[in-house]
């Protein structure tokens, strides 16, 4: 028996064009709605048209770059708007502080048992994710520069800093090493890395009370400050974009980037093939001497909301594990992004985020008062990078400054 299918494309994103027209995909749906919001990107693309390839479902997508402007709104309703919305590890805090998504533990022990653990986005004990791909900040090297030093690429921050000394030593560059230190939001991202690297929690135990002024927060202030040392001058003011200019021009050897970024730094363009033909990636660094990675892990993934039947509920958890299935692979989709899936086959330009998920590098935290904090340290480290105060007198900084905020919004007395 084969119900009549409608199929809806909003927004004018096109999935279905020019691809095989595949209707009859069997998830194991025998009726519901399946309603997408999510980015507008080819990787997300993607996963919503494979998705609605499912039979028997009722189907839209609105994919838009607008999408966590509408999100919660369009799932507050009763039923929600949208019966899943794809999310990342930051921006799905606001569905968990609406309490529009459900957990998924009873659907996964019914439907999910094949679905990889990596996969399952915890939260407070509860399954309130699933991941399907991933970024994260990683090594990134000259080859050639490090051959004429005799030196692997490094491990850790510590054998970076040493093949920083010996470059500049040897006359072969200045300033080796780069990195995303504009002050703000970047700069905030590396201390979250190097605090994560050295074991540190941001927050008391169970508590939004913030936690950093101690000798591991310490500890990753002065690595970030070692590394600045073997920076451009400017580095405040240098974001990714700017990083990646200095070394496409060539100026840099040594470098902790986005993996997302790193496609263009290996490509032909703006730049020379002495440096493109050398840039290579690897994992995650770590840091004093422990073994978590210095780097956060950011992923992409889906959620069910909760206003909705659930029937509807069944057939968005079936469509979307066929959306980011094995099946979703082939030559067009395996380069759109680093798959968290069964089959994925990384190239080169991916290995190092693929390493971050196999050193099992920390997701950025998933707490709604994150975000205070992390405006906190962009706003207050530059002052101790310049040599204008201690990092205990940053660290009293940044924690009074959050304490502030928090209070403000109601996540401290």
């Amino acid at each position: 028996m084969h119900h009549h299918l409608r199929k809806t494309l909003l927004a004018g994103a096109v999935f279905f064009a020019g691809t095989a027209m595949s209707w009859a995909a069997d998830c194991g749906v025998s009726s519901g709605r399946v309603s997408i919001i999510g980015n507008e990107f080819p990787a997300i693309k993607s996963v919503a048209a494979k998705a609605g390839e499912c039979d028997n479902i009722e189907f839209k997508a609105n994919l838009t770059a607008d999408h966590q402007k509408l999100n919660v709104a369009g799932m507050q309703g009763n039923p929600a708007e949208y019966t899943t919305a794809i999310i990342a590890n930051s921006s799905i805090v606001a569905l968990i502080n609406e309490d529009v998504i459900r957990p998924l533990d009873d659907l996964i022990a019914k439907h999910g048992q094949d679905i990889p653990a990596q996969q399952l986005i915890t939260i407070d004990g509860k399954v309130m994710a699933v991941a399907f791909m991933a970024n994260a900040q990683h090594l990134v090297y000259r080859e050639d520069i490090l051959e004429k030093i005799g030196v692997e690429p490094p491990k850790t921050y510590e054998e970076l800093l040493a093949a920083a000394k010996m470059i500049r030593e040897q006359g072969i560059m200045q300033n080796p090493v780069g990195g995303a230190f504009a002050a703000g939001w970047n700069l905030a991202e590396e201390f979250v890395n190097m605090y994560l690297g050295h074991g540190g929690e941001f927050y008391k135990p169970g508590t939004a009370e913030v936690s950093i002024n101690n000798e591991k927060g310490v500890a990753a202030l002065n690595m970030l400050k070692s590394l600045t040392e073997y920076m451009n001058p400017d580095y405040l003011t240098h974001d990714s974009n700017a990083t990646s200019a200095e070394w496409e021009a060539g100026n840099v050897a040594l470098m902790n980037m986005w993996g997302s970024r790193t496609g263009r730094l290996m490509d032909a363009e703006g730049s020379t093939p002495e440096v493109y033909e050398n840039t290579k990636v690897a994992g995650p660094m770590t840091v004093g001497g422990g073994s978590d990675p210095a780097a956060t892990l950011w992923w992409d993934g889906w959620t069910v909301s909760k206003n909705i039947s659930d029937e509807d509920a069944e057939a968005t958890f079936l469509a979307m594990k066929y959306g980011i299935s094995p099946a979703l692979l082939n030559d067009k989709t395996m380069g759109e992004a680093v798959w968290m899936i069964d089959g994925y086959q990384p190239a080169d330009v991916n290995q190092g985020v693929f390493a971050a998920i196999a050193m099992q590098t920390t997701p950025y935290p998933m707490l709604p008062y994150q975000g205070l904090l992390h405006t906190a340290l962009g706003d207050n480290i530059a002052e101790f990078l310049q040599g204008k105060e201690s990092a205990e007198q940053a660290l009293a900084d940044i924690e009074a400054a959050y304490t502030a905020a928090a209070q403000e919004k109601g996540f401290l007395n």
